[in-house]
């Protein structure tokens, strides 16, 4: 299935010259999304995801369901002070300023081979942030998915110490 035909393209949002990738049309669409959720669990199970980790919110939307189809846990990672039990916080920079992450201290062990899931690679700011959340708690990355990568914003360059793997590619 060609997963794009899928996925709706709005000129100039959020600012002009923007060419934003909205996934919400793949999620309404019941078989698409049935098969980038297979898609994205297939991959993850090829490298032994003992947990999925994602990021708020989308990352939610594929990785719980990724998660579900594994058998593994899901667990989340979230912006501060919305998690309710004892953290760990990693900041990242914005392109105007910084923002931070926060995961359940206790939501890995050490050792667990962890597979992260988002619904698309920019630069990959955010993805970097949660991978030094995993690794904060001894945890293994053993690979980064996503719906869409956006390869002109070579945000795979900055995750080249991990295995990426993408459905679809802009």
């Amino acid at each position: 299935m060609d997963l794009k035909q899928y996925i709706r393209e709005l000129p100039d949002f959020p600012q002009p010259g923007v060419q934003f990738k909205d996934v919400t049309t793949l999620l309404q669409d019941g078989k698409a999304l049935k098969e980038a959720v297979a898609g994205l669990a297939r991959w993850a199970q090829e490298k032994q995801a003992e947990a999925i980790v994602g990021p708020e919110a989308r990352g939610f939307l594929f990785g719980t369901p990724v998660a579900y189809d594994l058998g593994v846990g899901f667990v989340p990672v979230r912006k501060p002070g919305k998690l309710p039990a004892e953290t760990v916080e990693s900041r990242y920079e914005l392109e105007y300023g910084f923002d931070s992450l926060q995961i359940h201290k206790d939501g890995l062990s050490p050792g667990q081979r962890v597979v992260i899931i988002d619904d698309l690679l920019a630069t990959g700011g955010t993805i970097l942030a949660t991978v030094r959340l995993v690794e904060e708690l001894g945890a293994r990355v053993v690979g980064i998915g996503f719906l869409v990568e956006l390869t002109y914003l070579q945000g795979r360059e900055r995750l080249a110490d991990y295995e990426v793997f993408s459905l679809v590619q802009y």
